[in-house]
């Protein structure tokens, strides 16, 4: 095989697995909760994360009255990470792939816990504590993590 024939099928076969790997992550279902609002925060039921196969990463929480979504990313059994999406660095709503939120303006992504881990974001993301009471999931929106 030549170069430019070897270039050729190396880039394209790259490609295919980039293009394989963002379709499987986008046939996952997201899950999206309205919650109940109350003076402190908001109350989503941890079942919210239970799918017919297994256990959902994440969930999104969109309310009539919040400006902006909150991805709730379940770590484990007792621990949640509740984040406010919207990008620190010109206020974008921002898109939930896996593990990571991705600014569609600029390009700013963060981990699960709302650390920048792409500019040109500087700040990370506003969290909120997370309790479990019961059944369900109380998103403090009083204080800040």
């Amino acid at each position: 095989m030549n170069r430019r024939k070897f270039i050729k099928t190396g880039c394209i076969a790259c490609t295919s697995i980039g293009f394989l790997s963002t379709m499987i992550q986008s046939c996952t279902t997201v899950k999206y909760s309205t919650g109940t609002l109350n003076d402190n925060g908001i109350l989503i039921d941890v079942k919210d994360y239970e799918t017919k196969h297994g256990v959902r990463n994440y969930v999104i929480v969109r309310h009539d009255d919040l400006q902006f979504p909150i991805c709730v990313y379940k770590i484990d059994e007792h621990k949640y990470s509740a984040l406010l999406m919207r990008c620190t660095h010109q206020g974008a709503e921002l898109q939930v792939a896996g593990d990571q939120l991705t600014c569609p303006a600029h390009g700013s992504e963060f981990d699960k816990w709302g650390k920048v881990t792409q500019s040109p974001a500087a700040e990370n993301l506003r969290s909120f504590p997370v309790s479990i009471t019961g059944d369900k999931l109380f998103i403090d929106l009083r204080k800040q993590v």
